[in-house]
């Protein structure tokens, strides 16, 4: 199916490449509630390390808190896919909460083109899409779409705005590529269970897997906490220092979810 420019405009979709935006690399950065991005990586945290069933849904809450989303949501190609039933909406959050397990076609679809092109992507959503959907639902007006990947698992992670135009910016492209991580990361930790379940073996592999997840735990505590000495004030060149320790837990966080995901059992 052609997923052109025009042929994506005449189904309501208007989906760009953000590598290719320079209107969006110039859009000011927001500013953002500090102790509630400080709230949302810690339930991301505990998630991982407590109850990893949760994660996804966790993800999606942390989106729209993280950067300021009306609303967020995850889905996943379908294992016994048609073009009718293709996409699930396996968790969902905000004005979107009610499409939660909604199963869309594979075309017209943003998340299509994101997963064909495997990049990041900007969207929006208008009403004819609706029309053809035959659904009920606010108007995308901006939005952040990214692919993620697990094995033969594909799956995207949005944000949403029903009503301002540049809600999001490069800060916010970032976050949503932290949380695209993570859901890569959740999909593979219940793969991995499953096949320990399945086969009753590698003992090892599992508590590499639990050993790195609490690990990871230690560099979110440390954004966490930087998030709560920006939220009391601090400026300058403290500021700074906190940014280049936030940069330096980010590195360290991606290390072990690069681990994560490619771990073999």
């Amino acid at each position: 199916m052609s997923t052109s420019a025009s042929t994506i405009a005449d189904t309501g979709l208007e989906v760009l490449d953000l590598q290719a935006l320079d209107s969006f690399a110039a859009r000011a950065i927001h500013p953002h509630d500090a102790t509630a991005q400080m709230a949302a990586l810690q339930s991301i945290a505990h998630a991982f390390v407590e109850a990893p069933d949760t994660l996804l849904q966790e993800l999606v809450n942390a989106a729209v808190n993280l950067c300021g989303a009306d609303s967020a949501g995850i889905s996943i190609v379908k294992e016994d896919a048609t073009d009718e039933s293709y996409y699930h909406w396996v968790a969902t959050a905000g004005e979107y909460s009610a499409f939660l397990n909604a199963v869309l076609p594979r075309y017209p679809s943003a998340c299509g083109v994101t997963l064909q092109r495997g990049r990041p992507q900007l969207f929006r959503v208008n009403q004819k899409f609706f029309d053809i959907m035959g659904i009920t639902a606010p108007l995308v007006t901006d939005g952040i779409l990214l692919p993620w990947q697990v094995d033969e698992t594909r799956g995207t992670i949005f944000v949403m705005a029903h009503g301002r135009t540049e809600a999001f910016d490069q800060n916010d492209q970032r976050m949503m590529q932290m949380l695209a991580d993570f859901a890569a990361m959740a999909v593979r930790h219940r793969k991995q269970q499953q096949k320990l379940i399945q086969q009753a073996a590698s003992t090892a592999a599992a508590d590499m897997a639990n050993k790195l997840a609490h690990r990871i735990n230690n560099p979110l505590q440390s954004l966490t906490n930087i998030l709560y000495l920006a939220a009391e004030g601090h400026h300058g060149k403290e500021a700074q220092q906190l940014g280049q320790q936030a940069s330096a837990d980010l590195a360290k966080l991606s290390t072990l979810v690069g681990k994560l995901l490619n771990l073999r059992l």
